[in-house]
């Protein structure tokens, strides 16, 4: 991964992982592209927390259309521009709509999905950040973001297996599987650079980074 020109770089994971915060930081020091999900846009998401079923399957569809038109828009560009880093894969649509919706959402979705994702980009390499429920929720309390204030613990344990099963069998693209419990990369330089110096040595297949513990956990 030493030349990044024309890269298609994706930081994935569940929420409040960091993934954000990572994509920010790599697209900065690469001088690439961000493109970021617009989650704060979706005017269905606060009413999604507080009553998952109500709005469930248009929670799911907003988010379809806009990740697959940021997808598209940036597909249509000159391949030889600048690396660009994601904080979302489009295939997450998917795994949130395998949580959320009932079988009968679920088969509508799917063929709507099928036929919107055809031939979308695939990334040159997917970096998938993993951390247990707990930190999950320590962080988002600590963003303060009033419409998260509603998640559940067990939601989020859904989506941790969800994610898990997925990148088990994960083979699209070159993986780095990232243990993000206890390290921060956007205020610790050698948390930060040590992920550097991994995906340097990324050229295929499946990868695992376990650092050593830098956040001291109270």
């Amino acid at each position: 991964m030493k030349d990044l020109s024309s890269k298609y770089i994706v930081v994935e994971g569940p929420i409040g992982v960091g993934k954000t915060s990572l994509a920010n930081k790599l697209a900065l020091d690469w001088d690439a592209e961000l493109i970021l999900e617009n989650v704060d846009d979706n005017p269905f998401l606060s009413k999604f927390y507080k009553n998952q079923r109500e709005v469930s399957f248009q929670t799911q569809l907003y988010f379809l259309l806009t990740r697959t038109r940021q997808v598209q828009a940036f597909k249509q560009q000159d391949i030889f521009s600048k690396p660009r880093v994601s904080d979302f894969m489009l295939q997450k649509d998917r795994l949130f709509a395998q949580v959320t919706l009932s079988n009968e959402e679920y088969d509508l979705y799917d063929q709507l999905y099928s036929y919107m994702t055809v031939d979308i980009p695939k990334p040159d390499l997917l970096i998938y950040l993993q951390a247990p429920v707990e930190v999950l929720v320590k962080r988002i309390k600590k963003r303060g973001r009033n419409f998260e204030k509603s998640i559940t613990n067990q939601y989020l344990e859904k989506l941790n297996t969800t994610y898990l099963k997925f990148f088990n069998s994960y083979n699209v693209s070159p993986l780095l599987v990232v243990n993000a419990e206890d390290i921060d990369f956007v205020n610790n330089k050698n948390d930060y650079q040590n992920l550097l110096d991994k995906i340097d040595t990324i050229d295929k297949g499946k990868h695992y980074f376990n650092p050593m513990a830098s956040i001291i956990n109270e």
